[in-house]
Formats: structure tokens, sequence, C-alpha cells
């Protein structure tokens, strides 16, 4: 049984490093499996320089066809799962056909790489970018190794922010004017507004706003939406009366927000909405949604 386990172990091993690694900002990335780890953070136009290192297991002879270094980026489905779209594929050979006895170092630089789509992992998509290393082998499968980070890229505040001003009615009923001071929004911003109470003639019990994430995969009949409510804020409790105006103001900060994304590579999109909840005290509910850009500036600190 032993000879059978150490029958399917790899003859080598395989390391994968950035050459600032030590310096390089890391940031979060949760795993299929729910595990959480910590990889290194880059942006679009940035070079992707480091090393690769195979140490043969006990200077064991290792035959091989070849190996080579990938940087892909890629689109994963979960209705499709498996099944990955590369958007990005570049190859650099790192060594030819031979034999490895001992430890040997392949240094790699993929210079200045356009990385347009930031990584994402949704409900039902994630866009993810890999280093990939091979060594070919005949009769035997290949050796594979992954290294995973993360691309963010930054936005500078947009010249024209238009506010938003928006009316919530029921004939005869209920007349609202709600205002938001912009449209568009940073992942760390407040989103600041008020509430005008122009008609009330039925009791209302409460009201609150959500921030809500939509998620679209696929297209035609194969197109799949996610909505995830991420935020509720209580903007009041009781009844209100004509004339009254209620303020709002709303930190973004403690939420794992993305960036808005319009139609990825054909793929996906994701867009956020503020959603106004209003609710009778017969528990009828009323609701007033509209959609909002969210970019991510470049953190100072």
């Amino acid at each position: 049984m032993n000879y059978l386990v150490g029958a399917f172990k790899l003859p080598c091993n395989i390391f994968i490093s950035f050459a600032d690694g030590r310096i390089r900002k890391q940031v979060p990335l949760k795993k299929e499996n729910g595990k959480t780890v910590m990889v290194a953070l880059f942006q679009s136009q940035e070079s992707i320089v480091g090393e690769v290192v195979i140490e043969p297991v006990h200077r064991k002879k290792v035959e091989h066809n070849g190996v080579k270094i990938v940087l892909l980026g890629q689109i994963e489905l979960y209705f499709d799962r498996g099944n990955f779209y590369d958007f990005t594929s570049l190859v650099r050979e790192l060594d030819i056909p031979g034999e490895l006895y001992e430890r040997k170092t392949y240094p790699f630089e993929f210079s200045t790489v356009e990385m347009l789509y930031e990584s994402y992992n949704g409900v039902n998509v994630r866009l993810r970018y890999i280093l990939k290393v091979t060594i070919s082998r005949d009769y035997v499968s290949n050796i594979v190794e992954y290294q995973e980070f993360v691309v963010r890229n930054y936005t500078p505040p947009p010249s024209i922010n238009n506010s938003i001003k928006m009316e919530v009615g029921i004939e005869d009923c209920l007349h609202i004017e709600f205002e938001y001071s912009k449209s568009k929004y940073h992942l760390k911003d407040v989103i600041i507004g008020k509430i005008y109470f122009l008609l009330v003639r039925i009791k209302l019990k409460n009201m609150e706003l959500e921030i809500r994430r939509r998620e679209s995969t696929g297209s035609g009949p194969n197109t799949h939406v996610e909505t995830e409510t991420f935020a509720k804020f209580e903007l009041m409790d009781g009844a209100s009366v004509r004339g009254e105006s209620i303020p709002i103001r709303l930190f973004l900060s403690p939420y794992e927000l993305t960036r808005t994304y319009q139609n990825i590579n054909n793929k996906f999109s994701v867009k956020y909405y503020l959603n106004l909840v209003l609710v009778d005290e017969e528990d009828r509910r009323y609701f007033k949604q509209q959609e909002i850009t969210m970019y991510r500036l470049l953190e100072t600190s």
C-alpha cells in the first residue's frame, strides 16, 4: 500500500514568488473552499516580475518536454462551472525539453500588463487572475502549479456628478420627494440626501434605505440575475406629517462593495441601486429604486 501511495507523489515541488512580494500590498482572497488567504495586489499596466523555483524531491531525475509560465485572466460562470473563458493569456517559455536533477530557479517577467477588468467573486460568476506553471511530460500527467493574485483599478473623481431627485407618489394619498447629493460614489463614500413629505394621508410605520447589488450573468434565455441587499438603514420609525423632512447620511465603508461592472467581456454585469422602502400600518410596502454608479478611488493611506 505504501508503494502505491508513493507512486502518485509528484517528483518535484514548484514555488512561484513575486520579486517585490515582501513589500507589495497584500489583500484577502476568498477561496472556493471558503478559506481566506492573503495574495498580492496589482493594477493594470504594472509589470509582473518574479521567479519560479523547481525542486526535485530527493534529487530524483525529472524528465520533461519544457517548462512554461502563463499569466491568465479568466471568467468562470457558476452555472457552467469548470469552463473558464480566458480574456488574457500571456506565455513565457522557461525551459527547453530536458532533465532536472537539482533545484533550479527561473526568472520571469510580464511587462506593463493590460488588466482592464478587476478581480471579482460574486454569486454566479468569478473573474480571476492567475500565474500557471506547467512542466510538460510524456506518458504521465503534466505537473501544474498556480499562484492567484488580485487586480484593482482606480478611477479619478468624475468631473460631472449630478444629484438625484425623484418622487414617490400614490394618488391623493402620498407624495414624497427624495434627493441624493450625487449619483456616483466611490467605495468609501457617504450617501447624503434628504426626504421631503409633501402629502401624507396614509399612516406610515417606518421607512428605510437599502443598498442593493444586482449581478447579471449569461445572455438571452440563459441570463441569471441575483440581487443582494448589502445594507438596510432605517430613516424613520413612526408616523410622518406633511412638511416634515428627514436627512440621509449613510457611510459605505463598512460594506464589502465593488465597483460597477458594465458588460464585462459579454459575460456579466454588476449594478448598484438605492432602494427606498416605505411600510404603512397595514404592512403594505412601497418601493422606489434608483441606480447609482460605484467606482474605486485610489486610497492615499
